[in-house]
């Protein structure tokens, strides 16, 4: 079945595509590649057939991948080497900048790669890229993106990030549940996407839980914090549920870790003893916020307890998490494959992975057409499709 509809009928790519995908991830864009191989094959197929078809050099690939290295040298400096040429190519640069498993030698220490080193990385394919006709970068994790506003004397880290990347030429920026996507007014006149995963995460959660009834009476969305509200009501309201949230209590006038410490979670919502609730954020760091929400719901009645959120980091470790879901605090976590996540953690009994590789795979194979985007790729049409599937077998 086609990716998208037969808007690429009238329409060719910008350029040949290239996707050129850093070492960090380099097996969630294989998967990107092998869909998007999956759905230029269809194309041609159907074209074929209307007589239609579409003959574009390199457009019927068996790869689309980018043949690139970044070698490092003894001092930790690295460069970007271009194994073939670019000119006159779309370019789809992808990075996982919290990808900390991968390593590099420093004077004879290893030294684990950190988000700058990510960064550094991107900017030097992007600088390798002379002749390409126009550069797309697919951060999934926003590098910076939690420091994305400015409290007295401070970087803005973010914004300087989108301003430096624009500088060096890039065209577009597809990102993934920004955890403030008002950062994108640093670069106002450029092009910033932002998806979000509420279709994967159901759906997901939908095949672990065939049976799961869907209606206000026995499910729930719980935003953990305001921040995450509005996460939480597309959420409910596409499923047609109620929705909580939880206010965090701070000290203020303490910082532990970078940030201030919680004194308590106040909840606001109406009663949620015997349903389950789904906790919707952005983000799992330390995971000691969103295991102290779980426990919390618990506490107050919860039956069960499903933690939905894009990027898992577990910066704290897995022991925590399996302590609180062997007390029976949560049943499972989702999370999706945007990010690097460790051996440890897909052993877990307890972990649900959303897979986004077809998601993003349509995402690069239309901006690529250089077709309109948003109607085509809007979850709610196909969220309202999956809920009428899974409601039809208790009929």
């Amino acid at each position: 079945m086609a990716n998208i509809d037969y808007s690429f009928e009238n329409s060719i790519p910008i350029g040949p595509l290239k996707i050129a995908a850093l070492d960090s991830c380099k097996d969630f864009a294989k998967k990107v590649d092998d869909y998007i191989v999956s759905f230029r094959q269809h194309d041609a197929e159907a074209l074929a057939q209307r007589q239609s078809m579409l003959d574009f050099r390199g457009y019927d690939s068996k790869s689309y991948l980018l043949d690139f290295s970044c070698p490092r040298f003894g001092s930790g400096e690295a460069k970007c080497v271009l194994k073939e040429s670019v000119r006159g190519s779309d370019i789809f640069a992808m990075v996982d900048v919290t990808n900390y498993s991968l390593t590099y030698q420093l004077c004879g220490e290893v030294n684990h790669m950190s988000p700058d080193n990510h960064y550094q990385d991107l900017k030097r394919l992007i600088g390798s890229c002379r002749g390409a006709r126009r550069v797309n970068v697919v951060m999934p994790f926003l590098y910076e993106g939690r420091q994305h506003k400015r409290n007295r004397r401070e970087s803005l880290d973010c914004a300087l990030a989108l301003e430096e990347l624009i500088d060096m030429g890039v065209s577009n920026i597809i990102t993934f549940d920004a955890h403030d996507p008002r950062v994108q007014n640093a670069i106002p006149l450029h092009g910033f996407d932002n998806f979000t995963p509420p279709y994967q995460f159901i759906k997901a959660l939908l095949k672990k839980e065939p049976n799961m009834i869907i209606d206000k009476d026995h499910l729930m969305a719980i935003s953990p914090d305001e921040g995450a509200m509005g996460r939480a009501v597309y959420f409910a309201n596409n499923l047609g549920i109620d929705m909580g949230m939880f206010y965090k209590r701070r000290d203020y006038s303490t910082v532990v870790n970078g940030k201030n410490p919680i004194v308590a979670h106040e909840f606001l919502g109406a009663n949620i003893k015997g349903k389950t609730v789904i906790i919707i954020d952005d983000m799992i760091s330390s995971g000691e916020s969103m295991l102290d929400t779980a426990k919390e719901l618990k506490d107050r009645g919860a039956k069960n307890v499903v933690v939905c959120c894009t990027f898992g980091l577990f910066t704290d470790g897995l022991e925590k998490f399996d302590d609180f879901n062997s007390q029976g605090y949560f049943d499972y976590v989702i999370t999706t494959n945007l990010n690097y996540r460790s051996p440890e953690l897909l052993k877990r009994s307890w972990y649900i992975e959303a897979d986004m590789s077809k998601f993003t795979a349509a995402i690069i194979n239309t901006l690529n057409h250089d077709v309109p985007i948003g109607n085509s790729l809007s979850p709610t049409e196909k969220i309202q499709t999956l809920l009428k599937k899974h409601k039809e077998q208790f009929e």
